[in-house]
C-alpha cells in the first residue's frame, strides 16, 4: 500500500522522538527542587549532575554522528531512542548526587543519537524548500516535549511521587519504536512512497549529492565548519539554560509554587515551538522567493539574535510576569535562530557526510553547553544570575558575526561534477 505524502508522516516521527527526548531529559529539571530537599542536593551538586550529562551528550554528538551514516537511520534511531529510554527510568532508583549524576551520563549517551538521527533524515528525504521547515517541526518537538513536561511531571509527583514520574516518562519510547520500525526505510527502497514522492526527493537529491565521503580533517579544513561549530558553541548554552535552569530559577528565585511553575513554566517553550516554526517558515519563504539558502538562513538569524540583549532585564524586573514575558521573547528568538543554525549543516555539506559532520559541528553545542552549565552552579551559589543574563545577552550577536564571516557558500557546489 502507497502512502500520500509520506516524508511527512515521517516529519512527524521525528516531532515525535523528539518530544519523548525533551519529556525525558526534562524530568530531572522539572523534579530538581523535590530532589533537592529529599536527597540533600545543592546547586554546585545539581550543576555537576547536569555536567555529567552534557559531557557524555557533547562526546556522543560525533560518536552517534559517525554510527548514523554507518548503521543507517533506521537502526540507528532505534538503538538510541532504547538506550535512553531505558536509562531515564533507571533513575528512579537514583539514591544521591553520585547516582543521579551517573544515570544522567548514561541518558546523555544515547539522547543525542536523536538529532544526529533526524539531521541525516532531513538529507535524505526533503529537498532544500523544505528543510529549514522540517528543521523547525523536529525542533518544535523539543519545545513541545518542555511544554508537556511541567505540568505532566509536577502531576506524576503529586499523586504517585518522582519515582514513578522517571518510569512512565521513560517508558513512553517503547510505544515511540513500534511505529518507527513499521513506518521508516530510506526513500530510494522505501515499500510505500508514492512514484511520485519518490522523483521529488531523488531529484533532488542528485542535483547535490557527493559520491565521496569527507574525513574529520577536511571537514575542518574548511572555514564554515569553524563557523558553524563556534557559532554553536556561543549561541546554545542559552538554550541549555533555560532548559535546566528555569524551574529552579523560578521556584527558588521568583516567588513561584510547584503548583505555579507547573502551570505557568511551559509558556517559555511555547514560545520556542512558535519560534522554530516561524524560523522554518521564514527562510523557507525567502528561498522559494529566489534568495539562496544560506543568505536566507542568515536573513532571518539577524532579528533573533538582536533580541537576545533583552535578557539583561529579566533578573531586574520586580513583575514575575513581566520577567516571564521577557524569557518568552528570548526563547522565540534562540528556536527561530537554532532552527537555521541547524539547516545551514544541510546546505552547506554534502549528503553521504551529514550525519558524521553534525555530530562533529553539534560538539560545539555540547562543549559549550557543559562549561556554561558547569559554570552556572558556581556562579548562581557566589554571585547570583545577573551574571549569567548579562552573559547570554552577548552570545546570539557575537555567534551571528562569526557564522556571516565564515559561511559564505555551500561546499556542495564542490562536489556538484562528481554527482550525475
Amino acid at each position: 500500500m502507497k502512502i500520500a505524502h509520506l516524508r511527512w508522516w515521517i516529519a512527524g516521527l521525528l516531532f515525535l522522538s523528539t518530544v519523548i527526548n525533551y519529556v525525558d531529559r526534562q524530568t530531572l529539571s522539572v523534579l530538581a527542587p523535590v530532589l533537592g530537599r529529599e536527597l540533600g542536593i545543592s546547586d554546585i551538586e545539581y550543576s555537576n549532575i547536569l555536567t555529567a550529562f552534557l559531557a557524555a551528550y557533547t562526546v556522543m554528538y560525533v560518536g552517534s554522528g559517525y554510527l548514523v551514516d554507518r548503521w543507517g537511520t533506521r537502526t540507528s534511531l532505534s538503538l538510541f531512542m532504547i538506550w535512553w529510554s531505558l536509562a531515564n527510568m533507571a533513575h528512579a532508583f537514583a539514591r544521591g548526587a553520585w547516582s543521579l549524576g551517573a544515570l544522567r551520563f548514561l541518558l546523555g549517551m544515547g539522547e543525542s543519537g536523536n538529532f544526529m538521527a533526524a539531521f541525516k533524515v532531513v538529507s535524505e528525504w526533503y529537498p532544500a524548500r523544505e528543510r529549514a521547515l522540517v528543521h523547525g517541526i523536529i525542533q518544535s518537538g523539543a519545545a513541545i516535549g518542555a511544554i508537556i513536561a511541567p505540568p505532566a511531571i509536577t502531576w506524576l509527583n503529586a499523586r504517585y511521587g518522582w519515582q514513578p514520574a522517571f518510569l512512565v516518562t521513560g517508558a513512553l519510547g517503547f510505544v515511540w519504536l513500534v511505529f518507527w520500525l513499521l513506518l521508516y526505510h530510506p526513500p530510494e527502497r522505501h515499500p510505500h512512497i508514492t512514484d511520485e514522492e519518490r522523483q521529488i526527493v531523488l531529484a533532488d537529491a542528485s542535483a547535490v549529492v557527493s559520491k565521496r565521503t569527507m574525513p574529520w580533517r577536511e571537514v575542518l579544513s574548511h572555514p564554515q565548519s569553524w563557523g558553524l561549530l563556534a557559532g554553536r558553541f556561543l549561541s546554545d548554552p542559552v538554550w541549555w539554560f533555560y532548559l535546566f535552569w528555569l524551574p529552579k530559577y523560578l521556584v527558588e528565585h521568583r516567588g513561584f509554587t510547584m503548583a505555579e511553575m507547573g502551570l505557568l513554566a511551559w509558556l517559555p517553550y511555547l514560545a520556542a515551538d512558535l519560534g522554530a516554526i516561524f524560523g522554518g517558515w521564514a527562510s523557507g519563504r525567502l528561498i522559494a522567493r529566489g534568495r539562496s539558502p544560506i543568505p536566507a538562513r542568515l536573513a532571518v538569524m539577524l532579528p533573533a539574535a538582536l533580541v537576545m540583549p533583552l535578557s539583561l532585564a529579566i533578573n531586574q524586573v520586580s513583575s514575575r510576569w513581566v520577567t516571564l514575558g521577557l524569557i518568552c521573547a528570548v526563547t522565540f528568538s534562540h528556536m527561530a535562530w537554532k532552527t537555521n543554525q541547524n539547516t545551514l549543516t544541510n546546505d552547506v555539506f554534502p549528503k553521504p557526510v551529514v550525519g558524521t559532520v553534525s555530530g562533529l559541528l553539534a560538539f560545539g553545542t555540547g562543549l559549550g553547553g557543559t562549561l556554561f552549565t558547569w559554570a552556572t552552579g558556581y556562579v548562581v551559589a557566589w554571585f547570583g544570575y545577573d551574571c549569567i543574563f548579562m552573559v547570554m545577552a552577548v552570545l546570539h550577536p557575537v555567534s551571528y558575526l562569526l557564522t556571516r564571516r565564515l559561511v559564505t557558500r555551500p561546499l556542495v557546489d564542490e562536489e556538484a561534477p562528481d554527482a550525475d
